[in-house]
């Protein structure tokens, strides 16, 4: 008996220790050496030149922080950091309530339900670029026109020529574009809860409105998170729109982080944006963190 126990606890923890096969790292392999390749690399090599004064080309010399001390200095980089992180947040707040009303409204018993969700998808499949130069034309030319044949004076002038609204038109077209996102996703939660929580609630009583903030949105809640952390990440790094509808002005008022560091990569300013994408990095990760740190252990789906 003493002889045979070890043999059956040892094949025991033989048989619970799970080996990983070769073929896995030979898939994994591929895929590591792009990934190191095209963003590893790239990224040292920057951070590298970030303590130069490198303008991409030709000789170089190390200057220490000197880049990242300007920076801090620098009114149009602090104007790109206030102008994206206000955007990103007010987007956030948009988009999540537009797609989490639509996802209601196309949860609920409806003719056509299916048909009028493909519809609203279809701007999540077109290009960033292609729709801000399409609202571009409304802005600047159908809207001003209609205003005038209505007699509004404040719709006349286009919202883009404006530099104190023409964030709020980034908004909207940015919000046109990403809302499918968070549809997508906010339907996917609302089909998830059993239909005989709802029930429940009708026979204690429950209106539609109570329903809707007593069972739907807590019910929802992780979801809410998801769309809040991938929207946030996603409008920080907003360029094509910004772009497309107003090219970072009137002057600089509507330049965004991503902007301002490849607008410097075409003037020359090689070294320096390296410096102001390094800083962006590190907050981009430290928003992250916070944001794990935030949500960790609730409103786990």
């Amino acid at each position: 008996m003493s002889t045979i126990t070890p043999a059956k606890r040892g094949s025991g923890t033989r048989r619970s220790t799970r080996r990983v096969e070769p073929i896995y790292y030979l898939f994994l392999l591929p895929s590591l050496a792009l990934f190191t390749l095209a963003i590893t690399v790239p990224g040292i090599i920057g951070i590298f030149f970030s303590f130069t004064n490198s303008i991409g080309i030709g000789d170089w010399d190390f200057t220490g922080f000197t880049n990242y001390i300007a920076i801090f200095s620098d009114p149009a980089i602090l104007q790109s950091y206030l102008f994206t992180f206000g955007f990103s947040v007010v987007t956030v707040i948009v988009v999540n309530v537009i797609a989490f009303l639509l996802a209601v409204a196309l949860n609920a018993r409806i003719r056509m339900k299916s048909a009028l969700r493909t519809i609203f998808v279809i701007p999540m499949v077109v290009s960033g670029i292609i729709i801000a130069y399409v609202f571009n034309f409304l802005f600047s030319n159908s809207l001003p026109a209609a205003g005038a044949a209505a007699g509004i004076p404040w719709l006349e002038t286009s919202l883009l020529a404006n530099p104190d609204l023409a964030w709020v038109a980034i908004v909207i077209v940015t919000a046109w574009q990403a809302v499918p996102g968070s549809l997508l996703i906010y339907i996917a939660g609302l089909v998830s809860i059993p239909s005989d929580v709802y029930e429940a609630a009708e026979i204690d009583g429950a209106g539609k409105l109570q329903q809707l903030i007593k069972i739907t949105v807590p019910l929802v809640a992780g979801y809410v998170v998801i769309n809040v952390i991938l929207g946030f990440k996603g409008f920080l790094n907003a360029y094509d729109i910004i772009v497309g509808l107003t090219n970072g002005g009137p002057g600089t008022s509507t330049r965004s982080i991503a902007m301002t560091v490849i607008t410097g990569f075409n003037n020359g300013d090689y070294a320096y944006q390296m410096a102001n994408a390094t800083i962006f990095f590190v907050v981009a990760i430290l928003i992250s963190l916070l944001q794990l740190s935030l949500t960790r252990g609730r409103n786990a789906l």
